[in-house]
């Protein structure tokens, strides 16, 4: 096998380094919240993003709005990130539509808040299936086709403040797959860098989405519960996150000014972890 190195771009200016025009990009769970935000910021940059989601009519017009508004275009599609045959299907579809792949953003989670006394087995293994072998799978799809392509890529893992520390009561299965998506970055940058794939984590705190919010509406936790509003507190900067303040930091994991970066999770959370 022959090392493929990643380039040294000392020699581009700052808009070359972000620039992502001409890169093919796959983001899963891309139909809202951070996933949307995220595939916005890739378009933007140039690239042409397949906006991914296990909710087709979201995607849909989660593509048509994203391409109206960037520089790259945006293709939807169809994935449900346990299936590995949709996966690689989605994977193919890159290659196809788009004409080839550069960035694979593993950000499609659950998070069901469930007592662990109370919690399944199949509860836990539903969590585990999306954020930790959903995370793999679209890894190891990826890594594959770019390390065909022989131009090397980055693929980038949506972790969490969870992958750190333990958070709110009921998360037992969260906390613990995102343990397992964090280390799992670490071990795949080793495995993929001779091909040239780098691979970064990126840890957000909490931030106000639809999906969290719907997921806290599901577990019957009102809104201005205790355990809501302890999990909603500003960090040490004084405000809450919004979903374009993790798809900065995904961005640049994603560009060239990250190029000498691997294996690395990195923190957006205001602060509170420090």
């Amino acid at each position: 096998m022959m090392q493929v190195s990643v380039p040294d771009v000392s020699s581009r200016s700052l808009t070359e380094l972000i620039s992502l025009s001409g890169r093919r990009a796959v983001v899963t769970g891309a139909a809202r919240g951070l996933g949307r935000a995220i595939a916005g910021r890739l378009v933007e940059a140039g690239a042409d993003v397949l906006v991914a989601d296990i909710e087709d009519e979201l995607a849909t017009a989660a593509a048509k709005d994203l391409g109206a508004r960037g520089q790259g275009r945006a293709v939807a599609a169809q994935l449900d990130v346990t299936d590995a045959d949709s996966v690689a299907a989605a994977a193919d579809l890159a290659l196809r539509e788009l004409g080839g792949l550069d960035i694979w953003i593993n950000n499609a989670g659950i998070f069901p808040a469930v007592p662990a006394l109370e919690m399944s087995g199949e509860t836990w293994d539903e969590v585990f299936a999306v954020n930790a072998r959903g995370a793999f799978l679209g890894a190891r799809e990826a890594a594959r086709r770019m390390s065909e392509a022989g131009h090397g890529g980055v693929i980038v893992n949506v972790v969490s403040t969870a992958g750190f520390r333990g958070t709110a009561p009921g998360l037992a299965a969260y906390v613990a797959s995102k343990h397992a998506a964090r280390g799992l970055t670490r071990q795949l940058a080793l495995e993929f860098a001779p091909f040239g794939i780098r691979v970064l984590g990126v840890a957000p705190t909490f931030v106000p989405t639809e999906g969290n919010m719907a997921a806290a509406a599901a577990a019957g936790i009102p809104m201005d519960s205790e355990t809501i509003m302890s999990v909603m507190q500003p960090g040490p900067l004084g405000r809450l996150g919004v979903p374009d303040d993790i798809a900065r930091v995904v961005l640049f994991c994603a560009s060239d000014l990250s190029a000498f970066m691997t294996g690395s999770t990195l923190l957006a959370d205001a602060g509170e972890t420090a």
